[in-house]
């Protein structure tokens, strides 16, 4: 199953990018093994519109253009449901050993994700119900799915 990120806004070169880089270089190296490829980390800029509807409609639809037929689609959303490590593998595992060939999972912008996406979405996953930079998200969303990637292998990086 391909494995694509999509995010609203740019990553500057910093800490947080590198650090993020390494996540999705593991995860990219270590997906293989277990069927998940790493497609990659598409940006989109963040919508100019006059205001926060017209900015997620705007950012919504750049993400509907890039979906395929039959992808799933997993929000990242403070609002959305809180999942363990172990969980959101055995979904993805589930969904890969079901014949799912696509997974986007996208960050938002800064005014979070349009109604319509929500609706679509297979999944709205939280990360806390805290308010995370995207550069952060992006870190973690990184380390999560290298993570997810060596719970389905056995691998004892994952200590339950």
């Amino acid at each position: 199953m391909k494995i694509t990120v999509h995010a609203v806004g740019r990553m500057k070169t910093g800490p947080e990018r590198e650090l993020a880089d390494r996540y999705f270089e593991r995860f990219a190296k270590s997906g293989p093994a277990v069927g998940l490829e790493f497609a990659g980390i598409v940006e989109v800029p963040e919508s100019r519109g006059q205001g926060a509807d017209e900015r997620r409609r705007e950012e919504a639809q750049k993400l509907q253009a890039q979906l395929q037929a039959g992808s799933v689609l997993i929000l990242l959303d403070e609002r959305g449901k809180s999942l363990s490590s172990e969980d959101l593998a055995a979904r993805i595992g589930q969904l890969r050993d079901g014949g799912r060939k696509a997974l986007v999972v996208a960050i938002g912008g800064a005014d979070g994700h349009d109604r319509s996406l929500r609706q679509r979405a297979d999944l709205v996953l939280s990360f806390g119900a805290l308010t995370w930079p995207h550069q952060l998200v992006r870190v973690m969303l990184g380390e999560q799915l290298y993570r997810i990637a060596t719970i389905l292998a056995g691998h004892p990086y994952h200590r339950s």
